[in-house]
């Protein structure tokens, strides 16, 4: 396993996911995963022969990266690319690439357990563990014997330890995908803070005030704490001293809130 050149790495994907029923490919978040690997095979043809499902392990995950895949694909919703959520699905006879949470997936295998529909199923962010995730990479491990000619199967993940699921499919091969979107650089605190919340509002409010326009992603562990911070912050930011940044958006995003909601943060 070893990074790839960006302009050789579409070609070892199609190479390797044509050698072998099961891929897993490790990549950082951001390096487009999600997006560019169902159009890599749309381009090469697997959708020919069915539909190139792709798992998403949120309801939110699944519109969202249609949403830009279709428009990537300059296609309307629901035409070419589709999704199909809880309660709601966006696809047609025209669908072509679809993105489904783990869940719905799941249910359309209670119905059709050879899942015949499909002829390229990608688990992605197979690192979320969930129970669906799981159940899932079982059912896939036993698709690949029934359907071994005609479905291809590919986890991605950016954090999944790859050698431990190549054994699982009988050591299937791992690819990595090359580079990053965005740069990323890591700072590490010195001190173990006495409050994450508090440490979480302190770095903001100085990043806010001190650096350039832009945007602050904060990662928290439930609602309950989304909410206490988003609180705090607003207040924050109200006390800043008149002229010095006032002006900040601050957006809660959990499972939670209504998808209409989480779609539009």
């Amino acid at each position: 396993m070893g990074d790839l050149p960006i302009v050789r790495f579409e070609e070892k994907i199609v190479e390797t996911v044509k050698e072998n029923p099961v891929v897993v490919v490790i990549g950082e978040t951001g390096s487009g995963k999600s997006t560019q690997l169902p159009q890599i095979l749309y381009r090469r043809g697997y959708a020919k022969s069915g539909i190139i499902a792709v798992t998403q392990p949120r309801r939110v995950a699944a519109v969202s990266v249609s949403r830009r895949v279709a428009q990537e694909q300059n296609v309307r919703i629901g035409e070419e690319v589709g999704y199909a959520i809880r309660f709601e699905d966006r696809t047609s006879e025209k669908t072509r690439i679809k993105y489904l949470t783990d869940g719905v997936l799941l249910r359309e295998s209670l119905f059709n357990p050879e899942l015949n529909q499909y002829s390229v199923i990608i688990l992605d962010e197979a690192h979320e563990r969930s129970l669906n995730t799981d159940i899932l990479l079982g059912l896939m491990k036993r698709l690949i014997k029934w359907r071994h000619s005609n479905l291809k199967v590919l986890i991605t993940s950016a954090t999944l330890d790859g050698g431990k699921v190549s054994r699982f499919f009988s050591d299937c091969p791992v690819l990595t995908v090359p580079g990053e979107l965005f740069p990323v650089e890591i700072v590490h605190i010195s001190e173990l803070p006495k409050s994450y919340v508090e440490a979480s509002l302190k770095k903001a409010i100085d990043i806010h005030v001190r650096e350039p326009e832009g945007d602050i992603l904060i990662f928290l562990t439930g609602q309950d704490d989304i909410e206490k911070l988003v609180l705090k912050l607003e207040e924050r930011v109200q006390s800043l001293e008149e002229g010095s940044c006032m002006d900040a958006l601050i957006l809660p995003l959990h499972g939670s809130l209504p998808p209409e909601m989480q779609v539009c943060y």
